[in-house]
């Protein structure tokens, strides 16, 4: 059976595993590369996922399948100017071949819950473009979508 739960200190070597896969999955898309330079650091870096581990502003968890570790999640709460919150998923991760039986969905339902108990008024995420099946998950939880980045690419992007 599927579930979701706050990640632990012993969780961290799984999730950092599951952050390279991601990675090495996503990299060759297109916007991928600088996703990972930009937005996607906060949900790949283990660094920052093992920081998030200890803020109060940050939602890491975990999804399993009969305990088995298959997926995790981060959430960080903003502050915006007019006095609300925002959470933002930065990351929202399972294992290739445990897609498509319910991981992603309990740990959407754990952080929606959480942010929402932390009197968050909206939750965000980003999808790569042409990422069909990432933005139908999200709008299947009602996140449509609000702005669009458009880029040119001047030079070579590496990544370190």
């Amino acid at each position: 059976m599927e579930s979701a739960r706050a990640a632990k200190p012993g969780d961290l070597e799984l999730i950092a595993g599951l952050a390279a896969d991601i990675a090495v999955e996503l990299g060759p898309h297109r916007g991928g590369q600088m996703f990972f330079q930009r937005e996607g650091i906060a949900g790949t870096d283990i660094q920052q996922i093992r920081e998030a581990l200890g803020r109060t502003d940050s939602h890491l968890i975990v999804g399993e399948f009969l305990g088995c570790i298959l997926g995790y999640g981060l959430a960080q709460i903003e502050d915006l100017p007019d006095g609300s919150k925002l959470a933002r998923v930065h990351a929202l991760v399972v294992l290739e071949a445990a897609r498509g039986i319910g991981i992603g969905e309990a740990m959407m339902n754990l952080l929606v819950e959480k942010c929402s108990a932390d009197g968050c008024s909206v939750i965000d995420s980003l999808a790569l473009p042409g990422d069909r099946h990432t933005k139908n998950f999200f709008e299947s939880f009602g996140l449509k979508a609000r702005l669009l980045t458009v880029s040119k690419q001047l030079s070579p992007v590496t990544r370190p």
